[in-house]
């Protein structure tokens, strides 16, 4: 990422300020300049000194574009398992590596038809649920606002501190306000601007040696940025490979093989939502093979999978 404050003498214009910086004009129409935190669309647009634009760094046009699953799209909602490593929504590095893109360009659709109604972060994994149709939108959203839109995750913790000694403390609720953490990418529990959330949880199984490891079970009922994340990490659960919440990049097995993490081991495997009258929609998506496989090498069962996807969260379950 390049930043470029803007000087009296490099103009009005946001084409002379790329130019400035040593960029081509392209990088406006790949989406990857922004004015402070806003994407520039156009060559013309305005700029004045003191001005912040940011131009991201162009995708290698090498790297091939991933195949995005399609679980099955039908009455105005698309539904699709999410890789991990691509952002849901254009990032500083342009728009055509997006889920949004590459899922449009699979289903022969325009980007702007697609309505998000729920994202991923770029390293996490699983279900991502968009509108094809306005009507749809308005009623996943409502869904979501009335509690009918629930979202089942699975993850790999690393136990640290109590959390790995007191194994009989195995589910109950996150509900640390989540804020703004150290700069704009980051969230932190009781950071500036604060806002109420909550994440019910469970552990349904336990690996490793030395270092326990805990297979969870995991709903969030608020839809912070970095929820699930930045509540696990500040109950000492961090999710392994989160190198942003504390989270290990590295794990050395017993037998000395060492394994690099090259994502979070974070996967939205189930979204539920019910539109009343008996009309319920449920999208599924399979563990990934890296996740399931990690989990093995630690030691873990594999049945728990299952029921990690399936056991009860229900706040009358957790009394």
């Amino acid at each position: 990422m390049k930043r470029w404050v803007v000087r009296l003498e490099d103009g009005a214009r946001l084409a002379d300020v790329v130019a400035c910086a040593g960029e081509d004009h392209s990088a406006i129409s790949e989406g990857r300049v922004f004015i402070g935190s806003k994407r520039a669309t156009t060559l013309d647009a305005k700029v004045r000194p003191g001005d912040e634009v940011r131009i991201g760094t162009r995708q290698d046009p090498t790297v091939q574009a991933a195949h995005v699953p399609i679980l099955f799209a039908e009455d105005g909602i698309l539904a699709c398992n999410k890789p991990a490593g691509i952002p849901t929504v254009p990032d500083h590095a342009g728009a055509a590596h997006s889920l949004v893109a590459l899922v449009a360009e699979q289903a022969k659709l325009r980007a702007s038809d697609l309505r998000i109604t729920s994202r991923l972060d770029r390293d996490v994994s699983g279900v991502v649920l968009f509108a094809t149709e306005d009507r749809t939108e308005a009623r996943l959203r409502k869904a979501r606002a009335e509690g009918r839109y629930a979202r089942r995750y699975v993850a790999i913790a690393a136990l640290r501190g109590d959390a790995a000694q007191n194994v009989a403390l195995c589910k109950g609720f996150w509900t640390s306000a989540i804020g703004r953490g150290r700069d704009a990418l980051h969230r932190a529990v009781a950071g500036p601007d604060a806002k109420p959330a909550e994440t019910r949880w469970e552990i349904v199984a336990f690996a490793g040696g030395e270092t326990r490891f805990a297979l969870l079970a995991v709903a969030p009922i608020t839809g912070r940025t970095h929820q699930i994340r930045v509540h696990a990490s500040h109950a000492r659960m961090p999710l392994v490979g989160d190198r942003d919440y504390g989270g290990t990049g590295r794990i050395t097995l017993d037998d000395g093989r060492v394994i690099a993490l090259s994502r979070i081991a974070l996967h939205a495997a189930r979204v539920t939502v019910s539109f009343g009258e008996g009309n319920v929609l449920v999208a599924d998506a399979p563990i990934p093979a890296e996740l399931a496989r990690l989990w093995t090498l630690l030691g873990g069962a594999a049945d728990a999978w299952d029921m990690a996807v399936s056991c009860d969260l229900d706040p009358a379950a957790s009394a």
